[in-house]
């Protein structure tokens, strides 16, 4: 679709709305004040305020709104099993964490022995300990450990 193609009509538009009943019955009234016609219509696309609490008509729908004793009891033991079972997640995470922790073992090392094993670690672009932990577990199953 190019640009001097589109118009009005290819979009969608809502529907006026209508005025409610209080305003049409009162034409003069707001007639008579400018200020409040002009507020009036820059208003125009802003929604009405709602009435009061206690007219007839909102009693079914605050009633719809407000939740039972029992859906909030209902709600809060919801929330409340639920916290629990994040609880209960997060310690076990943190058990398996304290379970799979690194254990360090410190050895020292002659200069020679340190500055091959530096050197193999950067040709091969591999930290020292990765080099390490290889060579310890390749020597536990050579000797049956």
């Amino acid at each position: 679709m190019g640009k001097g193609q589109t118009t009005a009509s290819d979009f969608a538009v809502a529907p006026r709305r209508s005025r409610s009943v209080e305003q049409a019955a009162t034409p003069a009234a707001s007639a008579s004040n400018p200020a409040e016609l002009s507020t009036e219509t820059r208003n125009g696309d802003q929604f009405l305020e709602p009435a009061p609490l206690g007219t007839e008509a909102d009693q079914p729908a605050n009633r719809l709104i407000v939740p039972t004793q029992e859906s909030r009891r209902e709600r809060a033991t919801a929330r409340a099993l639920q916290r629990e079972d994040s609880r209960v997640r997060l310690r076990d995470l943190k058990r398996a964490r304290d379970r799979e922790s690194k254990h360090y073992a410190n050895c020292p090392l002659d200069y020679d022995t340190k500055m091959r094993l530096q050197k193999a670690a950067i040709e091969n672009d591999v930290k020292m300990t990765v080099i390490m932990k290889a060579a310890i577990d390749q020597f536990l199953k050579d000797n049956g450990y």
